[in-house]
């Protein structure tokens, strides 16, 4: 028979073995926790890294490669197989950039969380973790925003209340870096963290541990950043300019005077001019009028059309006189009124079309033929009305 120690030592044997089962349990379910959410950290990571590496592939590069410090601060998630809270710590890592894509670091940390507890001993209180890891960092590019996936190795020291224990540890997890200046980048990264006691026993059960961290902190490079060499524009030889044309060799108004001398360059063409190439007289052939009368027919009031556009367009706002002039046929009595109501009408009509110059219409009847008034083409050619600009 069982005497009643014997009993209850074989009750808490059986409960310890619960508990131990209970915890390895719960140990499980978070492992696999943590694995999905690092699994999914990655993924998204991987997705919005090839995003920006489409989108910077055109742009030239250069290697940084200078050595820095980065101190931060960690918040570590406990595993249930430690069955304690979760706490905080801080550290330093001192590394070098290698190339475009890789860095290494060596890290120092402590770590720092309460609820140890060991039935065996009944000790408990806090747990305190103390250690370094090398890291080799992949960034996946480098810009201002720089994702990161990060593997580690390391060595520990976990004391708890009565007792301590060396350890390997290994890490592994991703995180970005942002720039605000060349020598000052912030960092972030979360990590799973694998950690085996070496049967140190400080917990009864288990000598591995799963937890996670979460690390932010900055990073301080040292010396000036390297720039991209600036690619030289290809060179493109300039073009001559076009010489400017000898103003003595152009006439725009095709008046006879050149550019350089005229002061009238808008003249009307068919213009007598003067030797500044301003316009004294002009005929005003093809304006024609109804038989004896001064009515004008539709051709005159076109040819009109283009003297008043071209008087309107014209620098020169001299006095014009209209004159209306006849052939010889009837009574010059007659043929002055006649010569009078003609340059009448075209004055009316040039002013009607917009010409601002002062316009002094005057008949001279038959007196001042230019032509034979024996011959019909004689006659043809008296008939006509003329511009004459007067004043200075």
């Amino acid at each position: 028979m069982q005497t009643q120690d014997e009993y209850k030592q074989k009750q808490m044997t059986q409960m310890h073995e619960l508990g131990v089962k209970t915890d390895a349990g719960i140990a499980n379910k978070n492992v696999r926790v943590k694995t999905h959410l690092l699994a999914l950290a990655l993924s998204g990571m991987s997705i919005m890294s090839a995003a920006q590496a489409e989108e910077h592939r055109d742009y030239e590069s250069v290697t940084d490669d200078r050595w820095y410090v980065a101190p931060f601060g960690t918040f570590i998630k406990t595993g249930g197989d430690r069955d304690a809270k979760d706490g905080w710590g801080g550290g330093m890592g001192f590394g070098k950039m290698l190339n475009e894509h890789f860095n290494i670091e060596l890290r120092g940390f402590y770590q720092g969380f309460g609820g140890y507890s060991n039935a065996n001993t009944g000790q408990s209180g806090r747990w305190d973790l103390t250690g370094g890891l090398a890291d080799l960092q992949y960034y996946f590019f480098r810009d201002k925003f720089s994702p990161y996936a990060v593997v580690g190795v390391g060595g520990m020291n976990t004391s708890v209340p009565g007792d301590s224990g060396a350890s390997i540890i290994g890490e592994s997890g991703v995180g970005f870096t942002y720039e605000l200046h060349d020598n000052f980048l912030l960092r972030s990264d979360v990590r799973y963290r694998y950690n085996n006691n070496f049967n140190a026993q400080l917990r009864p059960g288990t000598d591995e541990y799963h937890d996670m961290t979460v690390n932010f902190g900055f990073v301080v490079p040292f010396g000036d950043k390297p720039k991209a060499a600036v690619k030289p524009e290809p060179y493109v030889a300039p073009v001559a300019a076009a010489p400017e044309p000898d103003c003595s060799t152009l006439d725009s108004d095709g008046d006879g005077v050149n550019n350089c001398l005229d002061k009238c360059p808008d003249t009307m063409k068919g213009s007598k001019i003067d030797f500044n190439g301003c316009p004294m007289s002009i005929e005003l052939k093809g304006v024609n009028f109804e038989h004896n009368s001064a009515q004008l027919t539709e051709n005159a009031r076109t040819i009109l059309d283009g003297v008043a556009a071209n008087l309107i367009s014209t620098a020169d706002k001299k006095d014009i006189e209209v004159q209306g002039h006849t052939s010889s046929e009837g009574t010059n009595a007659y043929n002055m009124k006649l010569s009078q109501k003609r340059s009448q009408a075209v004055a009316k009509y040039l002013q009607s079309q917009g010409v601002t110059n002062k316009l002094y219409a005057k008949g001279y009847g038959e007196d001042f033929p230019v032509a034979d008034n024996s011959t019909e083409e004689g006659k043809s050619m008296n008939r006509r009305v003329e511009l004459i600009w007067i004043g200075d």
